[in-house]
């Protein structure tokens, strides 16, 4: 039979393997040596000057978020968007109308391409000059669902990138700098964003 000492030595040696154990266990989980990826239309951890880069999309640590994405909205299914977690990234704005027919040609493209840059050069639509249900009847049909869609249907971000007709697309690089706005048919816009993504 034990004593009552053996007993009491053996349950406080159990207690210290699980504290290890458990001790152990929270410092891994604690630090995985990856960064945490923010979704696109997430609020940003960081201080509004600056913007988290996945390590798989841009450069380590934080970047500073140029004035051509400090700006926010909602999706066409209303999502809270905001550009500042693109920074760091190249990035095309595609202003499109649902009555348009060269914006239902060029939808295709944009349906095709985009998922597979979604993390290196996010096409983002930026839909405007209908109503909501044109827009959403809009991104339906051309299989849109993947690629965000912001609902502008104010013109806001219209009028904040000067664009005056649809459809335009608006080429932003990782620096922020507007390289390209205007028209692109499929094959320009497929070269073009294959380029930026190397």
């Amino acid at each position: 039979m034990r004593s009552a000492r053996t007993t009491r030595r053996s349950t406080g040696a159990v207690a210290a393997v699980l504290l290890a154990a458990t001790l152990a266990a929270a410092g891994c989980a604690a630090d995985t040596g990856t960064e945490a990826v923010r979704p696109v239309g997430a609020p940003p951890t960081a201080t509004p000057a600056v913007a988290a880069a996945s390590p798989s999309t841009g450069p380590a640590g934080p970047v500073p978020v140029p004035d051509t994405l400090r700006f926010t909205g909602k999706t066409l299914d209303g999502a809270a968007f905001d550009a500042a977690a693109l920074a760091g990234r190249p990035v095309v704005l595609w202003f499109w109308a649902p009555w348009c027919a060269t914006c239902a040609s060029q939808a295709w493209t944009v349906a095709e391409i985009a998922p597979g840059f979604r993390d290196t050069v996010p096409i983002i639509g930026v839909a405007g000059l209908g109503g909501h249900r044109a827009m959403t009847d809009f991104a339906t049909e051309f299989e849109l669902g993947p690629v965000p869609q912001l609902d502008d249907r104010e013109g806001v971000l219209w009028r904040r990138f000067e664009v005056v007709e649809q459809s335009t697309f608006v080429i932003i690089d990782r620096d922020g700098r507007v390289i390209h706005q205007g028209y692109l048919d499929g094959e320009d816009l497929t070269r073009r964003v294959t380029a930026m993504a190397a």
